[in-house]
């Protein structure tokens, strides 16, 4: 069996080097945009907005920016998606869609629909492979490459609605994995059905000494639960334990630099960390070689926009203002933050994701995820955001030899000016006012317009720490468990008094 792994890797890093030379971003994004219009011509979206002109036109990129609105999510589902949901075809997108991902980002308390088209799943299993042969860049031994990967993901029971299927995309692109990856993937097809997030760690942790697990895959907090759970159970000193040619580990949907101090405890020696960028609306980057960012995939079914993340184009709530120019992937600068716009073979057109990026380096198209555009701290000008808070927090863990895996903060108005009120999730000693005059501190270095406005209209900053099971609570409330939910970083509007109202309990 040695023998196949050693085939694996010598194919994977062949593969990397007779890839063709790539064509430049812009030219690779005008391809991508003219198939989506040809192919969608023909649609009710596309019949509405002439693609079939704008195809002719000789400048049709700038003629399509001209002539199709930016949407959000409330505009593009009322007036088109909806109408996906009553057995209507050619809706904006040829044929009729069979899957809807459920989406409610980190704070919205109903489920967004996004359509998942079968075009969609091809462009997703593309990029997946593109992600597996990457592993070529990586320090993994030759036997690993024929190891089990364990993906931890949502239930591949999918709702039936009629006219369609819903469930968390991870839930959907599990059921649509190709044949030959079955042999490699765990926990396989009769755990991943469970709908019960709680019964699917148990059978996981009742099988995993019977795995030999070379790569995990799924979101930080949740992984680290089921670890911990793994570890408890059978009094182990570490994951390796059970697991010994675990070397990789896969994560998204947030940024790994809160879990980190909590989660090197759980190996018992160092792995490779890969991150990815698949949101419910396709698969948008991915990290190909450790110590740097993530590409932007630019010719797979995907075209991108970029919107300057400032106060002329964004409220302080992170509501689009007017009509503002975007910029395409020839335009940006690196370290700028862009609010993230895409068209899509799931008939997404011109569609405000919700997120926040900036190019860490534009030669390679690399990209980091900042936040989003609802999860900012903009009170009185400080522009805090949740790659500052990532940081801090991180600071933070490391000066105090602490682990605070999850966190959010409110801004509330303090006296006659404001406020930042934190919620620390940690279940180490630390006193709060140390916390909270050293998390000041490193916010101050991270943020030049935080400094400036902590002496002035942001007169105070509140630290409370709590278990962290009081997070983990909340989100079973609210039925937020496993797969790719997770706390959201900013809270605001009504979400601060439910969750107020949610930690009383835990007060003694």
């Amino acid at each position: 069996m040695q023998l196949l792994g050693t085939i694996l890797k010598k194919g994977f890093e062949l593969r990397g080097r007779v890839l063709p030379a790539p064509n430049k971003p812009i030219h690779l994004q005008r391809k991508v945009l003219q198939k989506l219009l040809r192919k969608s011509q023909f649609t009710m979206f596309g019949e509405h907005y002439h693609f079939r002109a704008i195809l002719n036109s000789r400048h049709f990129v700038k003629t399509f920016q001209q002539s199709v609105p930016i949407h959000d999510y409330n505009s593009i589902f009322s007036q088109w998606w909806n109408k996906c949901l009553h057995y209507e075809e050619n809706v904006c997108w040829p044929g009729q869609v069979k899957y809807f991902a459920l989406s409610s980002g980190t704070s919205e308390s109903s489920s967004k629909h996004i359509p998942v088209t079968s075009d969609l799943l091809k462009s997703i299993k593309k990029t997946s492979l593109r992600q597996f042969f990457s592993m070529a860049n990586y320090d993994i031994p030759e036997k690993n490459y024929q190891k089990g990967i364990l993906a931890l993901g949502g239930s591949t029971q999918l709702k039936n609605r009629g006219s369609y299927y819903e469930g968390d995309l991870s839930g959907i692109t599990i059921k649509n994995i190709p044949f030959w990856f079955q042999h490699f993937y765990r926990p396989g097809k009769r755990i991943s059905k469970h709908t019960d997030w709680a019964i699917k760690l148990e059978e996981i942790t009742e099988m995993a000494p019977q795995w030999d697990i070379g790569t995990i895959v799924g979101v930080p907090a949740w992984l680290q639960m089921l670890l911990e759970k793994i570890i408890d159970r059978y009094q182990l000193k570490n994951i390796h334990d059970i697991w010994p040619n675990l070397s990789l580990f896969v994560h998204g949907g947030v940024a790994f630099e809160p879990y980190k101090k909590s989660f090197l405890p759980l190996l018992g020696k160092p792995i490779n960390y890969m991150e990815t960028y698949l949101a419910s609306e396709g698969f948008i980057a991915l990290q190909e070689y450790p110590d740097q960012g993530m590409n932007l995939v630019l010719n797979n079914g995907l075209f991108f926009e970029f919107i300057p993340f400032n106060d002329l184009n964004f409220t302080a709530d992170g509501d689009l203002k007017g009509k503002p120019q975007t910029l395409l992937i020839n335009e940006v600068e690196e370290d700028v933050e862009y609010a993230l716009l895409l068209s899509s073979n799931a008939g997404a057109w011109r569609y405000l994701i919700g997120d926040v990026i900036k190019f860490t380096n534009k030669q390679r198209c690399e990209i980091a995820i900042i936040g989003r555009t609802k999860h900012y701290l903009s009170l009185c000008g400080e522009h805090l955001s949740v790659d500052n808070m990532n940081k801090a927090i991180e600071m933070v863990s490391e000066e105090l030899n602490i682990s605070i895996p999850e966190y959010t903060v409110a801004g509330i108005p303090y006296e006659s000016l404001f406020a930042h009120k934190w919620f620390m999730g940690c279940d180490d000693k630390v006193q709060p006012d140390v916390l909270r005059q050293l998390l000041d501190e490193k916010l101050k270095v991270l943020n030049d317009d935080y400094r400036v406005e902590r002496t002035s209209a942001l007169k105070e900053v509140i630290v409370e720490v709590l278990p962290t099971s009081v997070f983990l609570d909340w989100m079973s409330a609210r039925g937020k468990v496993g797969a790719s939910h997770k706390f959201p970083r900013v809270m605001k509007k009504q979400i601060i008094q439910e969750w107020e109202t949610h930690i009383q309990r835990y007060k003694v």
